[in-house]
């Protein structure tokens, strides 16, 4: 693969994700877009600042071998329901559209555990629905990684996801719970690599052990 597209450069995952694709000799081009920059500095990175809400002004630009999605918010930074699901899932499937109507093969999503369109919390089913459509986009290659809580340094710390960690990394260390330990953003920033990098046509969905498998933990 030559050019790498992301999408949510800079929250957990996706600012892990830019590093390590501008050290990555795979990637020769790196197009990432965003809502606020990134403050890098590359020869091999074009920054495009957008207004997700308007996505004709920059869909043509989302053109390349593989689009990496990150894309996230909290409830809380959000402030509704409504507003959060136009962060993750509307600008998110806006930008998987585009590349799919530009030719783009591969799609990663990171996704979350539990994602399930019929689920009855809002987060599960949010993400859910999300898995679904971007299903239904002709791409060659469609890879889902569903991480459970993550750990790592963002840039906005949220202290509910510090707690969370806390609890989780407990309850991960009995045998029954071993699913819910969390995973690090770096971790699963390489498993998304390894997953563009994976050439077998179709779409592949790796829950945790999978995430964990594919960034060679």
């Amino acid at each position: 693969m030559n050019t790498a597209l992301l999408v949510g450069a800079t929250g957990l995952v996706g600012n892990y994700l830019l590093g390590q694709l501008l050290l990555d000799d795979r990637f020769t081009h790196l197009k990432v877009f965003t809502r606020r920059p990134t403050g890098y500095q590359n020869a091999k990175l074009e920054e495009h600042v957008v207004d997700f809400d308007q996505p004709r002004d920059w869909g043509h630009l989302l053109q390349g071998d593989v689009l990496f999605s990150s894309l996230g918010t909290t409830l809380r930074q959000a402030g509704s329901q409504r507003a959060q699901y136009r962060v993750d899932y509307t600008y998110q499937l806006d930008a998987a559209k585009a590349a799919a109507e530009n030719g783009v093969q591969t799609y990663v999503l990171v996704s979350s555990a539990n994602a399930d369109p019929d689920a009855l919390v809002f987060y599960s089913r949010m993400k859910g629905e999300l898995e679904r459509d971007a299903k239904r986009l002709p791409f060659q290659r469609i890879r889902i990684l569903q991480p459970g809580i993550l750990a790592g340094s963002r840039q906005e710390p949220r202290l509910g996801e510090k707690l969370g960690v806390l609890l989780a990394t407990a309850a991960g260390a009995l045998p029954m719970l071993h699913q819910y330990r969390p995973v690090h953003g770096r971790t699963v920033a390489q498993a998304m690599i390894n997953a563009a990098l994976d050439e077998t046509p179709g779409v592949q969905t790796d829950t945790l052990e999978g995430v964990f498998t594919r960034a060679g933990e």
